[in-house]
């Protein structure tokens, strides 16, 4: 039996040059290799600890033969949370965000779990966190 971990997380998507923009440029995560805007089926991105990827919807219904790859999405199913240093950090990143596409779902707040959070939709709606641990009032 395997090691239990989680080694890749994949965005399914049906735009994969729109999401790896978004990820790239709001983000700032660095495809592991330069992305073909023309070879729009999938692109993984250098992550410490997991790695992360976009892939079309068409690819893994292709590959798995499993219609559900092609039914509509419906609500939400996965969150990314990414840390950041500290409240400021949040502000700021939330921000530059709104600044290169996202969607502002909630704006940074104390949260009764103890961090500083944020919630964002990217631009394909799905909602992510930033956070940041929060020192004691």
């Amino acid at each position: 039996m395997p090691t239990p971990q989680i080694a890749l997380i994949t965005i399914l998507t049906d735009d994969v040059a729109r999401l790896v923009a978004f990820y790239r440029d709001a983000l700032s995560f660095v495809p592991k290799q330069e992305h073909d805007p023309e070879d729009n089926d999938y692109c993984e991105f250098t992550s410490p600890g997991v790695r992360f990827a976009i892939c079309t919807r068409a690819v893994m219904h292709t590959a798995t033969d499993d219609a559900t790859y092609q039914q509509p999405r419906g609500g939400q199913s996965f969150e990314l949370a990414f840390p950041c240093a500290d409240a400021a950090d949040v502000d700021a990143t939330y921000a530059t965000l709104l600044q290169k596409g996202a969607t502002g779902i909630h704006a940074p707040a104390r949260m009764p779990w103890g961090q500083v959070t944020a919630f964002f939709a990217d631009p394909d709606g799905n909602i992510h966190e930033i956070f940041a641990e929060a020192p004691a009032e």
